[in-house]
C-alpha cells in the first residue's frame, strides 16, 4: 500500500513537472526552499476544451512587467539574506518560484506542486527512491496576487499547515483563520481601504456614487464593505456592478450602459487592473467622461489602466496605493538580469524577447502568436497582436536601461517592498527557530524545532509570534489574524508634461491608527480633476439645500435624491444640507431667511407708541378736567349749588375719579411685578369710591324727599358722619377682595410667548380670573344699586335732578364695562391692557360729565341760578307740586262723594294757592310787572293736572332784613290740607342743606 501510494504521487509530480517546463519557473536550490507564486502573465488563452483529446494545459498570454519585477524582489531578498554573516548563518535558502498567469487555475498547479513535494518528504520515500535530484520541502509560499487566487490556494496549503505570505491579497475575508489557517499576509486588510474611500467620500461631501466589484474574493467583499460605511455615512448607490477580465462582450455593453445613463459621478472600483480593462476599453470607444473613479489599491496605479489614450476617461482618477518601501541595491539587481546571467530564473528569457521585441534563439517564440512588445507599459499586447510577422533576434547586448518599462520603475516601490517584507518575515521566522534555546521553545515543554529538519507547521508557528524590525526601523508583527497593519497614500492621476505618461501624485494620506474623524488627509491644492480643473466635481442625486432650508424626502427615492424645503417660522439651519432644521430658543426667532436667530419683538402698551401716547393724553385730561371741576367747587363751595350736592362727598367723590383717571396710567408702560399688583386694586378700589359717594348722595336725597315727616332719626341718618361710614364700609369690602386676591394669588409679570411665534408680549398674569371677577363684580352691583335709586331720583326738584344724569352715568357705566367683557376676552398681548385702559377713561370721563359738568356750567356761567332764592324756589314747587296733587286728588274724592249723596259742593281750602278750572285769572298783570313781582316777593309757578291747573305763588325775603316776614311769608304760604303739611315739612328739612 506504501508503495502504490508512492507511485501515485511520483506520477502526480512528474506531470506536474512536466506542465512546468524549464522556462515556466524560477529555481534554485538550498537548504531550505521557499515557494513564490507571481502574475508573470495576465491571463491565459481562451480554448475550447472538447476533449476529443488529451486535454493540455493553457496558454499564458500578455506578459506582466510588474509581476517579473516582484519575483526580482523576492530573489533579491533571498540572495540578500544568504549572504548576511547574522540572518541565518550557514543555511541556504532556495526558491520555487512559479508563474499563476492571474488564474486560479495556473496557481493551483503551481501549489500542487509544493504539496506534492512535501508529502514525498513526509512518507520518507528515500530507501524506494533513488532521487539524485531531490529538492527539499517547500516550508512556506510567498504568494499570491490577487485575492480570488490566495483564497483558492490557502485552502489547498491549508490542508498541510503550510504557511503562505502574500504581498498583495488584501481581502477581508482571509482573515477568518478558521478557514484559512496558514494565510499571513504584508498587506493591509480591505477593510480600512473600504472606511478610507467612504471617508473620501464623506470629505467631498459626495453622496451619489455607483459601484463596480470584481466577480471574485477581492471584489465582492471589498466592496460590501464598503455599502456597509456608505450607510452610515448616508452615501447612496445608484447602481453596483460585477465584472470579469472573462465577461463577454454583451455583459460589457450592459455595464457601460449602466454607467452612461446614471446621474453619479463618483464611480467606486474594487478591482484588479485585468479585470477593468475590458470596461474601461469600452468607456473609452464611447468617450464617456466626466466621471470621477475612486480607485482600490489592486488598480490606482496599474498601468495597464494608467495609459495616455485612456486619461480623457479616467483623469479624475483618485486611488489608494500601499506605502512605498526601500529596498538598497535594488535598482542595480534589476539592471543585471540577462538571459546567460539568469541560469536559474527561467522567466528571464521571456522578459528579455518582451522588453526588447525580438527573440532569442533555442526556444524563443518567434511565431505570429508571439506576444508584442508594447513600449512604456507593463504588459505587452496579447498574442496575435503584433504588427510584424517575426521578431528580430536579440543580440544579448541590448541595454536594459535604455528602455522604459515598469520593470524598471522602482521610484515608489509598493508591492515589491511587500515581497521583500514577506521573505525577510520567513527568514526572521527560521532564526528564531536557529536561534531558539530549549525550554524557551514555542512547541511542547518549551522544546525547540531542528533547523535542519524543520518542518512548514513549525514555520507557521513562529511566524504567528513573530516580531522584528525591518530595515526601514519599523515593527514588523503579524496580529491574530495574520495580518499587518499598515497606512495609504492616497494618489491622483496627473498627466506629465514632459513625455505625456500618466504619473500618481500623492496627496494625502490615510492614517489607520489615528482616531476615527482624524484618518483622512487631502492637500486639496495638488488634485486635479480632468486633469486641469482645480474646482470639485458634484456626484450628488440631488442640489445642496442651502442654509435655511432642509432636506425632504421624495416618496420612492433613496434617502439622497431630496427636495429642498423652507425651515419653519421658529427654526433654522445655518449649514448646507441640514436634515433637520432647529428650534430657535425660546426668546429668539428666526430670521427672514431661516439661518439663524434673532430676538424676538417685545410688545407691550409703550408709553412711547402712538396709542399709548394718546391713552396717556386722554388720561392727562381727565385728571386735569377732575382737578378743574374740584378747584371750581372748592372756590364756590358757599353757593347754594354746591351746598345742595353735599359738598364733602362730592369732594370724596372728585377725589375717587382723579384716582380713577390716575390708575389707568399704571396700564402702560412694560409691566412689571410690582405695576401688576398694583393696577387692579387701584382701579377696583378707585371705581367703588366712586361708586360709593355717588350711592350715598342719592340715596340720602332720595329718603329726604320721601320721607313723610324728617325726624331726628332721619337727621342722625342723614349726618356727616354716617356718610362717610357707608363710604369708607363700602370701600372697605373691595378692600378685603384686593387683599385676599394679592395674598392667594397675586398677579406677576408674564411673558407670553403662545399668542404669536415671533413676539413676545410682556403682560400681567392676574393671578385669579376668579378675583378679578369678584373685583369688577362687586363694583358693578355698586353700579346696579346706585342706577336704582339715582332712578327712582329722576322727578326730584330741578336742582336736585342730578338724579338724572346719575342714571345716565349709571347707563354709561354699564354700557362701558358690558362691552368691556368680549373685547377683554377677545383682545391679546398689549390690546388687553389698551381695552381695559378705555373702559377705565370711558367710565370716568362718563360720571365726570354727568356729573359735574352742568353744575360747573351753572356756577361759571350762569350764577343768575346759583341763589338761595333759586334753591328754595325749585324745593318749594316740588312740595307744592306734591301738594297740590293729593289735594286735587282729595276734592275730586270728595266731589264724587257728594255727588253720590245728591249733597252740595264740598268746601275748598283757603290759601294763596287758587284751583282754576277752565277759568282764567280776571286781573292778568303785564309780563314785565309779574317778572318784576316775583324778583321782588319769591317765585309764582303753575301745575297742570289733568282737571285743571294750580298756581302757587312763594315770596322770600332775606333773612337778615326781615326774619318776622320770611315767618310770616311761611305761614301764608302752609296748606290747610293735612297732605299740603306734609310737603313743607320736607322743604322745612332740606332749608339747613341748602
Amino acid at each position: 500500500m506504501t508503495l502504490y501510494s508512492c507511485c501515485l504521487i511520483l506520477l502526480l509530480f512528474t506531470w506536474n513537472a512536466a506542465a512546468y517546463g524549464p522556462n515556466q519557473r524560477a529555481q534554485k536550490k538550498g537548504d531550505i526552499i521557499l515557494g513564490g507564486l507571481f502574475p508573470i502573465h495576465f491571463g491565459v488563452a481562451a480554448k475550447d476544451q472538447d476533449l476529443k483529446s488529451r486535454p493540455e494545459s493553457v496558454e499564458c498570454i500578455r506578459y506582466n512587467f510588474r509581476g517579473f519585477r516582484w519575483l526580482q524582489a523576492m530573489i533579491f531578498a533571498i540572495e540578500e539574506i544568504n549572504s548576511s554573516p547574522t540572518l541565518l548563518p550557514n543555511m541556504t535558502l532556495g526558491y520555487r518560484i512559479f508563474d499563476t498567469c492571474n488564474t486560479v487555475s495556473k496557481a493551483l498547479e503551481a501549489t500542487l506542486s509544493f504539496v506534492a513535494q512535501n508529502k514525498i518528504d513526509s512518507l520518507n520515500l528515500d530507501e524506494f527512491c533513488n532521487c539524485s535530484e531531490h529538492i527539499p520541502s517547500t516550508i512556506a509560499v510567498v504568494g499570491a496576487t490577487g485575492s480570488g487566487i490566495s483564497t483558492a490556494v490557502a485552502n489547498l496549503l491549508g490542508l498541510f499547515y503550510i504557511p503562505q505570505v502574500s504581498y498583495a491579497s488584501s481581502s477581508r475575508l482571509l482573515s477568518n483563520k478558521n478557514q484559512f489557517k496558514s494565510f499571513l499576509r504584508t498587506i493591509p486588510n480591505d477593510e480600512h481601504q473600504a472606511t478610507a474611500m467612504a471617508d473620501i467620500i464623506e470629505y467631498f461631501r459626495w453622496n451619489w456614487v455607483g459601484t463596480i466589484a470584481a466577480d471574485d474574493d477581492y471584489g465582492r467583499p471589498g466592496i460590501e464593505k464598503f455599502r456597509e460605511e456608505a450607510e452610515e455615512r448616508d452615501i447612496c448607490i445608484d447602481f453596483s456592478e460585477l465584472i470579469s477580465q472573462y465577461s463577454d462582450e454583451e455583459e460589457i455593453q450592459q455595464v457601460v450602459e449602466v454607467i452612461q445613463n446614471s446621474t453619479a459621478r463618483v464611480i467606486v472600483v474594487f478591482s484588479s487592473g485585468p479585470d477593468l480593462e475590458p470596461l474601461i476599453k469600452e468607456i473609452v470607444r464611447r468617450n464617456i467622461t466626466g466621471k470621477i473613479w475612486l480607485a482600490s489599491e489592486a488598480w490606482a496605479s496599474s498601468s495597464l489602466i494608467a495609459m495616455p489614450e485612456f486619461f480623457r476617461v479616467i483623469g479624475s482618477t483618485i486611488g489608494f496605493a500601499l506605502k512605498a518601501g526601500q529596498i538598497p541595491g535594488f535598482r542595480e539587481f534589476l539592471q543585471k538580469v540577462h538571459p546567460k546571467k539568469s541560469t536559474n530564473n527561467g522567466f528571464a528569457k521571456e522578459f528579455w524577447e518582451e522588453t526588447f521585441n525580438c527573440y532569442l534563439p533555442n526556444g524563443s517564440k518567434n511565431s505570429p502568436a508571439s506576444t508584442s512588445f508594447h513600449k512604456g507599459h507593463e504588459e505587452g499586447l496579447g498574442a496575435g497582436n503584433g504588427t510584424a510577422a517575426f521578431r528580430p533576434p536579440c543580440t544579448g547586448d541590448e541595454n536594459i536601461t535604455s528602455v522604459e518599462t515598469p520593470y524598471m520603475d522602482y521610484t515608489h516601490l509598493r508591492i515589491s517592498y511587500n515581497v521583500y517584507l514577506a521573505v525577510y518575515s520567513i527568514a526572521h521566522a527560521l532564526q528564531d527557530i536557529y536561534t531558539c534555546t530549549p525550554g524557551k521553545g514555542l512547541f511542547t515543554n518549551g522544546s525547540c524545532a531542528d533547523i535542519k529538519k524543520v518542518e512548514a507547521w513549525q514555520v507557521l508557528k513562529h511566524l504567528r509570534h513573530l516580531n522584528f524590525t525591518n530595515n526601514m526601523g519599523e515593527q514588523v508583527d503579524f496580529d491574530e489574524f495574520g495580518d499587518l497593519v499598515g497606512n495609504y497614500s492616497i494618489i491622483n492621476w496627473h498627466l506629465s508634461p514632459e513625455d505625456g505618461s500618466v504619473v500618481f501624485e500623492e496627496v494625502g494620506h490615510y492614517n489607520v491608527y489615528a482616531k476615527k474623524g482624524e484618518r483622512l488627509f487631502i492637500n486639496e491644492n495638488k488634485i486635479l480633476w480632468s486633469g486641469f480643473s482645480k474646482d470639485v466635481p458634484f456626484s450628488n442625486c440631488s442640489r445642496d439645500c442651502l442654509p435655511g432650508t432642509r432636506k425632504g424626502i421624495i416618496e420612492g427615492e433613496p434617502t439622497c435624491c431630496f427636495e429642498c424645503v423652507d425651515c419653519p417660522d421658529g427654526e433654522y439651519s445655518d449649514e448646507t444640507d441640514a436634515s433637520a432644521c432647529d428650534k430657535c430658543p425660546e426668546d429668539y426667532w428666526s430670521n427672514e431667511n431661516h439661518t439663524s436667530c434673532i430676538p424676538k419683538q417685545i410688545e407691550f402698551l409703550s408709553w412711547t407708541e402712538p396709542f399709548g401716547i394718546a391713552l396717556t393724553l386722554f388720561a392727562v385730561l381727565g385728571i386735569f378736567l377732575t382737578s378743574f371741576v374740584l378747584g371750581v367747587f372748592t372756590k364756590f363751595r358757599n353757593t347754594p349749588i354746591v351746598k345742595a350736592t353735599n359738598r364733602e362727598l362730592s369732594y370724596l367723590l372728585l377725589f375717587s375719579l382723579l384716582c380713577c383717571f390716575s390708575s389707568s396710567l399704571f396700564f402702560i408702560g412694560e409691566p412689571q411685578n410690582w405695576t401688576c399688583r398694583l393696577r387692579q386694586p387701584a382701579f377696583g378700589i378707585s371705581f367703588v369710591l366712586c361708586i360709593s359717594c355717588i350711592l350715598v348722595k342719592t340715596n340720602r336725597v332720595l329718603l329726604v324727599f320721601e320721607a313723610k315727616i324728617p325726624t331726628s332719626l332721619h337727621r342722625k341718618w342723614w349726618g356727616l358722619n354716617l356718610q362717610f361710614l357707608l363710604v369708607f364700609l363700602c370701600t372697605f369690602v373691595q378692600i378685603v377682595i384686593c387683599v385676599i386676591w394679592l395674598y392667594t394669588a397675586p398677579p406677576s409679570s408674564y411673558r407670553n410667548h403662545e399668542l404669536e411665534d415671533e413676539i413676545i408680549f410682556i403682560t400681567c398674569h392676574e393671578g385669579s380670573l376668579m378675583a378679578l371677577g369678584f373685583l369688577i363684580g362687586y363694583t358693578c352691583l355698586l353700579a346696579a344699586i346706585c342706577f336704582f335709586f339715582a332712578f327712582k331720583s329722576r322727578k326730584l326738584p330741578e336742582n336736585f335732578n342730578e338724579a338724572k344724569f346719575i342714571t345716565f352715568s349709571m347707563l354709561i357705566f354699564f354700557i362701558v364695562w358690558i362691552s368691556f367683557i368680549p373685547a377683554y376676552a377677545s383682545t391679546y398681548g398689549k390690546f388687553v391692557s389698551a381695552v381695559e385702559v378705555i373702559a377705565i377713561l370711558a367710565a370716568s370721563f362718563g360720571l365726570l360729565a354727568c356729573i359735574f359738568f352742568n353744575k360747573v356750567y351753572i356756577i361759571l356761567f350762569k350764577p343768575s341760578r346759583n341763589t338761595i332764592e333759586e334753591v328754595r324756589c325749585s324745593t318749594a314747587a316740588h312740595a307744592f307740586k306734591v301738594a297740590a296733587r293729593a289735594t286735587l286728588r282729595r276734592s275730586n274724592v270728595s266731589r264724587k262723594r257728594s255727588n253720590s249723596l245728591g249733597g252740595s259742593t264740598g268746601s275748598t281750602p283757603s290759601s294763596t294757592i287758587s284751583s282754576k278750572s277752565n277759568h282764567e285769572d280776571p286781573f292778568p298783570l303785564p309780563a314785565s310787572a309779574e317778572r318784576q313781582r316775583q324778583q321782588q316777593r319769591g317765585c309764582k309757578q303753575k301745575v297742570s293736572f289733568g282737571s285743571g291747573t294750580v298756581t302757587l305763588s312763594l315770596s322770600f325775603e332775606e333773612p337778615q332784613k326781615n326774619a318776622m316776614a320770611n315767618r310770616n311769608a311761611k305761614r301764608r304760604n302752609s296748606l290747610e290740607a293735612q297732605n299740603s303739611d306734609d310737603s313743607l315739612m320736607r322743604h322745612r328739612a332740606l332749608l339747613p342743606l341748602q
